[in-house]
């Protein structure tokens, strides 16, 4: 697939690149690199999301078919595959997505020999990194060598923590590996934002943990929390993002309310 060079909306503004990252599995994620792109798309920004999670949630959210995939992001990390060859349109106008497959689950091995293998993910988006706003990366649920991939390769992360019992779980190995990156790889690595994931606010349990979160994180907690949503949950099986599968939904409005707080944090 011959990918055009964007004319983004923001000239001036350099690229963010932003890992969602926590390797609590479930935690929304997928859904939140679906959703929040989507909702950026629809406020006229340019979008790449880079499905790195061999689950490929990113990728079937998107209605891209995995099993009709000849190539995947495994082509570009391992085997030098250009990745403006990988992108692909999205039912969302100024949104792509660079698909992922099962295949990217050997990556973790595979990468143990390469040189400079905590980099190259940094060095397949520098050629295209600057036809976009933003460029989303939907890490694994795991702090293996994908994820470190990531972190070097972004500005910031992102954070979804699900509001159940042991939200802080694991956080904390996150930060030490984010600190650990960012004194010997990636310098300029800050967190971008935690964002509240699963909020009922019928449930006190819900409500304590955002008060917990906000209190261990102070301000880059996002003020917009993405409540329990059944459309949200249907809307993969659809391959649609929840702005177009129930643009009304309680869902849908929460991440254009987050697209509109990311835009004035970037």
């Amino acid at each position: 697939m011959e990918f055009k060079s964007q004319k983004r909306r923001h000239q001036k503004r350099e690229t963010r690149v932003i890992a969602i990252i926590n390797q609590k599995g479930g935690v929304g994620k997928s859904t939140t690199a679906v959703n929040l792109s989507a909702a950026l798309g629809e406020e006229r920004e340019k979008v790449l999301v880079i499905d790195f999670d061999p689950q490929g949630n990113t990728t079937s959210g998107y209605g891209i078919e995995k099993e009709e995939l000849d190539k995947c992001v495994y082509n570009a990390l391992l085997q030098g595959e250009p990745i403006e060859n990988l992108v692909h349109e999205t039912v969302v106008p100024g949104v792509w997505v660079v698909p992922a497959t099962i295949q990217l689950a050997g990556a973790e091995v595979e990468l143990v020999s390469e040189m400079a293998r905590e980099s190259i993910l940094r060095g397949i988006i520098e050629p295209i990194k600057n036809d976009f706003d933003y460029i989303f990366i939907d890490c694994p649920p795991s702090l293996g060598l994908l994820t470190i991939n990531a972190l070097v390769a972004a500005d910031s992360l992102l954070i979804p923590i699900q509001c159940e019992y042991y939200a802080l779980e694991g956080v904390t190995k996150l930060l030490e590996s984010m600190r650990m990156v960012k004194s010997r790889l990636n310098p300029k690595l800050e967190v971008f934002g935690v964002l509240m994931t699963m909020f009922d606010s019928r449930t006190t349990l819900s409500k304590q943990v955002v008060e917990e979160v906000r209190e261990f994180f102070g301000k880059t907690v996002f003020t917009t929390v993405i409540p329990r949503s059944v459309k949200l949950s249907e809307a993969p099986s659809h391959g649609l993002p929840i702005t177009l599968y129930a643009k009304s939904n309680k869902g849908a409005v929460a991440y254009q309310k987050l697209a509109k707080e990311v835009m004035k944090r970037a």
